[in-house]
């Protein structure tokens, strides 16, 4: 059953490439993926729970041929070769003494990319961390808020070895309801070490520090 609040067909389309489709056939992982509702937005990635998920979702992410922007380290950005590479697979360097917070900056990038009817798409881990901790960090929360863009959710199941991109809402603003429908969402997302995933509810509302696929 169907969560999303967009309807199908889903109006953003990409080619993929199918290098990465038959490397994933190999190795065993479907995707379920018809687009993007729209230009801009959030996804969200659950569950993290292993080195293995940046993989896994790296070639998804070539497969279906969608781009993304993601949250790093600073520090990672200054690494020689690494740093571009990360740059060219869409990191954005986390600059903490930025005055409006990397929430803030996000969103009013995203903000300009309406206005100019640029895309700009940004993938995020709300768990920030492969060990298990009592909930998710409220960056991509807050920035899907406050640039009013769509939430997609990424739902990974390793024992079937899924990745379902299907399912995208409009957040109220209301936590508690926005977050009972996420879970909802993300019924059945298993992660490579289930222990280690996080229950989906809001763990604090301080701009996270490593909210992130890449650490």
């Amino acid at each position: 059953m169907s969560h999303s609040d967009f309807s199908r067909p889903f109006p953003v389309q990409f080619a993929g490439s199918a290098v990465a489709r038959w490397l994933l056939r190999r190795m065993g992982w479907t995707v379920h993926f018809e687009g993007l509702p729209g230009l801009q937005g959030v996804l969200a990635v659950y569950p993290h729970t292993s080195n293995w998920d940046f993989v896994v979702l790296v070639i998804v992410k070539w497969a279906v041929g969608i781009p993304v922007r993601f949250w790093g380290k600073d520090s990672l950005f200054r690494i020689p070769l690494f740093g571009r590479w990360l740059r060219w697979l869409g990191g954005i360097p986390v600059e903490r003494t930025s005055s409006k917070g990397v929430v803030g900056d996000t969103a009013a990038r995203m903000l300009d990319a309406r206005a100019q009817g640029e895309y700009f798409w940004l993938a995020l881990a709300p768990e920030g961390t492969r060990k298990r901790i009592p909930g998710w960090r409220s960056g991509f929360y807050r920035t899907a808020v406050q640039a009013r863009v769509p939430l997609g959710l990424v739902k990974v199941n390793y024992p079937r070895r899924e990745v379902t991109v299907q399912e995208f809402l409009i957040l109220s603003g209301d936590e508690a309801a926005d977050f009972a429908r996420i879970a909802t969402s993300l019924d059945g997302a298993v992660g490579c070490r289930p222990d280690n995933a996080a229950p989906i509810r809001l763990l604090d509302t301080s701009v996270p520090r490593t909210e992130t696929i890449v650490k």
